[in-house]
């Protein structure tokens, strides 16, 4: 009995819809877009789970919004103005501040050093900051006169060393690094710093000379093992480059060097297992 009545029910509903066409527009415009409920997230547009979620879709579309337009339409609305309520707006003021510091530190360094430039912290902070941004040749002006304040600070050196290399003056570069260590010898820094500008120029076989005594001295040189990973996988030798690489992972696993040694690592398996 149920059964005929629903299909009566479903017979007379059609029948209703094929005389009154725009009965059927009406509902169709009643059921709220499924795209909004759940946007695809700006950080990863390929998220497949952030943009198509099936129960999203399900929620919205109540029995209530096939019996009546009213409250189909009441519903949007009401989640729309709760999301305006909501506190995204703070969010966003209290992040905002913080995204030009890194600039504002650049700037304010600049000021002080235009206006005292005999103060040695100062100097040498904006050299590096120089330096990290790539502005290598205003990084090397601001170290020079930091190293002139204090000519046997050997982080200032060290520091002058690698402008230099970045500026493709290796023959520079080394002469500096090579002052640090005269000032801090065994400074792993200075000597990783020395050995890779070395194995750049080709000079193999004292780069490797450092690296080795820097590993045979202990004390956890990271560098070492990272730029001996280089060396062999440039030499084709794949296993003992991935090995080193697990030592830097495995001595400094938050350092930039362990980071690169994952991804070299993943690169490199794959033609192992080959």
């Amino acid at each position: 009995m149920k059964r005929s009545i629903l299909a009566l029910a479903l017979a007379t509903y059609a029948v209703v819809l094929l005389a009154h066409p725009s009965a059927a527009q009406t509902l169709a415009a009643s059921k709220p877009p499924a795209a909004p409920v759940k946007p695809v997230s700006a950080t990863n547009p390929d998220d497949k789970g952030a943009s198509s979620q099936p129960a999203a879709p399900a929620k919205t579309a109540t029995p209530e919004t096939a019996t009546s337009t009213g409250t189909a339409a009441a519903k949007p609305a009401a989640a729309e103005s709760t999301k305006a309520a909501t506190p995204a707006p703070a969010k966003s003021a209290t992040a905002e501040p913080a995204k030009p510091a890194v600039v504002d530190s650049v700037a304010l360094l600049e000021r002080a050093v235009a206006k005292d430039s005999t103060k040695f912290d100062n100097l040498y902070r904006l050299g590096v900051l120089y330096l990290d941004r790539d502005r290598v040749n205003e990084a090397i002006r601001v170290l020079h006169k930091a190293h002139t304040l204090r000519p046997k600070n050997h982080r200032v050196l060290v520091n002058l060393g690698a402008a230099y290399d970045a500026a493709g003056q290796p023959a520079s570069a080394q002469q500096y690094y090579r002052q640090a260590l005269t000032l801090a010898p065994g400074d792993s820094v200075a000597t990783c710093r020395l050995a890779s500008s070395l194995y750049a120029q080709a000079n193999y076989k004292e780069a490797m000379k450092l690296l080795r005594g820097m590993i045979g001295k202990g004390g956890g040189a990271y560098c070492a093992y990272f730029t001996l990973g280089v060396a062999f996988a440039d030499a084709g030798i794949y296993k003992d480059a991935i090995r080193m690489w697990r030592k830097v992972i495995e001595l400094a696993p938050n350092s930039s060097e362990a980071n690169s040694a994952k991804e070299s690592i993943e690169v490199l398996e794959k033609f192992v297992k080959q």
